[in-house]
């Protein structure tokens, strides 16, 4: 009897569950494990029926470039993954969505055959209903993904890499028909700053999306929940929703009397939870973390944060590792983030596109602040549209419209997904927008005026900036556009961008190229004169380009700029910055003795999921026979003895000096990811060492099973190497960083690579050893370089010399014939015998220290 009405409990419990389903709370799925992917364009893929058996078994984020180690040249064209879910009845009777995080560059998404959604835009989000095309028992999700380049759509340029796939996180989303939009939530606090943090009021904007057939009255109550989850306010309101609309719901708390402020020092979270009511049923539920904090950019004293001056030591960071490229877990985004504030740097630049949501979260939880930036940007040297190496704007007119309409689209989709994260402070609009075909820079202008107005419009908290805003020079500049500018490279030494009387930072400064370990010196580069990088009391602060080496179609010399490497084993640099900024004491680095053992160590080895979302960083480092670390490089195979999980690889990974996987200064580095549960064995090895294991446990649903559960292919590395690849000759010179000995007022250095040959640098008078720079930020291979003069001022005597680090210097040419008459002289080098990245131009006098123009054409190494 008693198991009867057990039994019909249980039944009444289901029934209701089916009857009530679309009013029940959201439910929340990561499906990022169990997909089968293949690389091209495959017909009729999106159906059913279609036969993927052959195709490889992958977990999401995944990359078409895996193994991916730092090649310039990478996979473009299509890939297809496909899923089956398992949908019961009453998930029939709900809203579902599919939620990605990222996908470059272009998403098509199935379901059960049909078109369901698309998004152009390879690093923002977007949601897909696909309640039209579901049904009971199993259903079919079919991505198609390419990634080729559009000179319709942003970016049309870059120096990072442009790998395609699913590779940020992707969730099934199951909601009732009355719920809160995706990213909905919009929280501020409008009182904070008037009240220099006593307290403030919180206003929540709440979109509330009503797809049923009835118009209804809902009931939204919003909770603040303090640092500890202490209810601290409550405010409810009460609105009326139409059939198939949207209604904004306008909240405001009671104020919060002396809220914990989140800062770097002090990363204070609050809780916002959001419970969305009808006829007292509770059908929707959200969380959202927040802080308290206010700051200020100001154009004389620099930057200000809850009241108090706060110097910004920030760098940039892309979003790729090694093996993984840009598919990184977010366990590894916080292990980069983390990186960043452990060596006492205080903000990060997100170059030069909208990173994944979690990466912000990790920022505002580790206490970073972050600078977002839309992926609106250019390189030096771009040639004909195509392979993200073109003009940064449309040069033909007729991809004028849809292009600006690409970049406001991606803005609009970052803050909307971002605004909530107390870490960001700033909207930038872009980055060195100006490597545009000069006919294009009307339209620059242009685009950059609307992205700021939208950025206004959807943000008022936060100032709409201009990356990269160190050209054009004179009366075209594009710093003023914005609310605030970062100059990148020499625009900290350009006398233009020198007080310029609007808020400002050094978004760029270093641009070092050294394998690990390198030296331990710090990078200032530029900021080397007058000791700049102590700071100006106009300036709010300096970020070093670059966190971490990173994958570049600029190739190897721009890519390896990083004071952490790819394999995130920090440089001895990043250790010099840590003593610094942190007072920490670098390590004693390790010496010549002879090897003898290996040691292996992780991350963490217990508790790692298997959703996709972690990973375990493993370490390898040679030992001598006291467990002390040497310098050696022998060759070593990591490989997993039993257990499930993966390298890049797959199941073993080798690491080589002078190889891509490479071991150096007697250290290499990998992630290891798994989406099976189950305890793994990895074992390292070399010849004549002793070996090193370590055991890893992972967590979750799926359970391996030796011999049953399917195990990843191998994945052998070779470089990608395209047909026509950056071989192709490009030409340097306008707008390219310059750097000078002295300049004449009114005749700054990059008069002589503006593009204006009536414009030109002069040394001050007096420069007893006058010379000019040009920094490609490439390694090239040189075939010709141009210089320009004024008419009957040809300098009588001049040397032209080469570097790779603006240190040691070979002379290219050494006191031409020259006539005075003469505006331009060519110099056409040998073949392969002129390689480098910095040109020097080197004057006997300074009264003849005149250049207008500078060119340099050279194929990319």
């Amino acid at each position: 009897m008693k198991d009867f009405r057990i039994f019909s409990c249980l039944l009444i419990w289901i029934c209701a569950c089916t009857l009530y389903a679309k009013d029940l709370p959201r439910e929340e799925l990561l499906i990022n494990s169990c997909w089968k992917y293949s690389k091209g364009d495959h017909e009729h893929a999106e159906q059913e029926d279609f036969d993927d058996t052959s195709w490889e078994n992958v977990g999401l984020p995944h990359s078409f470039s895996i193994p991916y180690f730092m090649s310039k040249d990478f996979y473009v064209g299509y890939g297809w993954y496909r899923k089956q879910i398992q949908l019961s009845a009453a998930d029939l009777k709900r809203k579902l969505f599919l939620e990605f995080d990222g996908v470059f560059q272009e998403a098509e998404v199935f379901v059960n055959g049909r078109m369901a959604g698309k998004h152009v835009g390879g690093y923002t989000g977007f949601s897909v209903d696909i309640s039209p095309w579901i049904k009971k028992g199993k259903n079919l999700i079919a991505v198609r993904v390419n990634n080729l380049w559009k000179p319709d759509v942003a970016p049309r340029a870059g120096e990072h890499v442009f790998s395609g796939g699913i590779y940020r996180n992707v969730r099934l989303v199951k909601k009732g028909y009355c719920y809160i939009s995706w990213y909905g939530m919009f929280i501020t606090t409008p009182d904070l700053a008037e009240q220099q943090g006593r307290y403030s009021r919180v206003k929540i904007e709440t979109e509330i999306c009503n797809e049923s057939n009835k118009s209804g009255i809902y009931r939204l109550q919003t909770r603040i929940l303090d640092c500890n989850g202490k209810n601290v306010a409550t405010v409810e309101t009460t609105e009326t929703v139409a059939a198939g609309g949207k209604k904004i719901f306008m909240q405001l708390t009671k104020p919060v009397d002396y809220p914990a402020l989140w800062s770097p020092q002090h990363p204070n979270l609050y809780t916002a939870v959001s419970l969305v009511y009808h006829n007292d049923r509770l059908i929707d539920s959200l969380e959202t973390s927040f802080g308290f904090r206010w700051f200020e950019w100001t154009a004389d004293k620099g930057f200000f944060l809850n009241g108090h001056h706060f110097y910004i030591r920030g760098a940039n960071v892309h979003q790729d590792q090694a093996g993984w490229g840009d598919a990184v877990t977010e366990a590894a985004m916080y292990r980069d983030v983390n990186m960043i504030k452990e060596a006492g740097f205080n903000l990060i630049r997100g170059s030069h596109y909208p990173h994944a949501p979690a990466f912000s979260q990790a920022c505002d939880e580790t206490g970073l602040l972050f600078w977002s930036e839309a992926p609106f940007w250019g390189i030096g040297g771009f040639k004909p549209d195509g392979y993200w190496n073109s003009s940064a704007y449309p040069v033909e007119k007729k991809y004028e419209q849809a292009f600006e309409e690409s970049a406001l689209q991606q803005l609009r989709e970052m803050i909307r997904i971002h605004r909530n994260h107390p870490s960001i402070v700033a909207w930038s609009m872009c980055n060195e927008a100006f490597f545009s075909a000069p006919e294009a820079m009307t339209g620059v202008r242009r685009l950059l005026k609307r992205m700021v107005d939208l950025a206004h419009q959807l943000d008022a908290t936060r100032p709409a900036a201009v990356g990269g805003a160190q050209r054009p020079l004179a009366d075209e500049r594009i710093d003023r556009i914005g609310d605030l500018a970062g100059y990148n490279g020499d625009g900290a030494t350009q006398p233009d961008f020198q007080n310029p009387g609007i808020p400002n930072l050094v978004s760029e400064y270093g641009s070092v190229t050294a394998d690990r370990p390198g030296e331990y010196v710090p990078g200032w580069s530029d900021l080397q004169r007058d000791e700049g990088w102590k700071g100006r009391s106009w300036r709010s602060g300096q970020a070093i380009w670059c966190g971490f080496d990173h994958g570049s179609i600029a190739g190897s010399a721009l890519g390896k700029m990083g004071i952490v490497d790819y394999f995130r084993i920090p440089k001895r640099s990043w250790y010099w910055y840590r003593n610094e900024y942190a007072g920490i004491a670098p390590p004693e680095w390790p010496g010549k003795d002879n090897p003898a053992r290996l040691k292996l160590k992780a991350s963490k080895i217990k508790g790692v999921k298997t959703d996709g979302t972690d990973d375990v960083q493993l370490w390898l480092t040679v030992c001598d026979a006291s467990g002390k670390a040497v310098s050696s490089t022998p060759t070593v195979d990591l490989k997993v003895i039993s257990g499930p999980g993966e390298f890049p690889t797959g199941r073993s990974i080798r690491f080589e000096e002078g190889s891509d996987i490479r071991i150096m200064d007697g250290q290499a580095a990998i992630s290891f990811r798994s989406y099976y549960a189950g305890k793994t064995v990895i074992e390292a090895s070399a010849d004549g060492l002793e070996k090193s294991r370590i055991e890893i446990e992972f967590v979750g649903d799926n359970v391996y099973r030796e011999g049953v559960t399917p195990i990843v292919s191998y994945r052998p590395y070779v470089r990608f190497v395209r047909e026509q690849g950056m071989s192709e000759l490009q030409t340097f010179g306008r707008n390219n960083p310059v750097f000078a000995s002295s300049s004449k007022e009114g005749h700054a250095p990059g008069m002589a690579a503006d593009g204006n040959p009536d414009t030109y640098w002069k040394a001050a008078n007096g420069d007893t050893s006058p010379y000019w720079i040009l920094d490609t930020e490439k390694f090239l291979e040189l075939k010709e370089i141009e210089l320009g003069f004024l008419s009957g001022k040809s300098p009588s005597y001049y040397i032209v010399e080469i570097s790779d680090d603006k240190e040691s210097w070979n002379t290219i040419c050494d006191n031409p014939q020259i006539e005075k008459a003469d505006t331009t002289h060519r110099l056409v080098l040998d073949k392969g015998k002129n390689t480098g990245r910095f040109i020097r131009i080197k004057f006997a006098d300074w009264k003849e220290a005149i250049l207008s123009e500078l060119l340099v054409k050279g194929t990319v190494l």
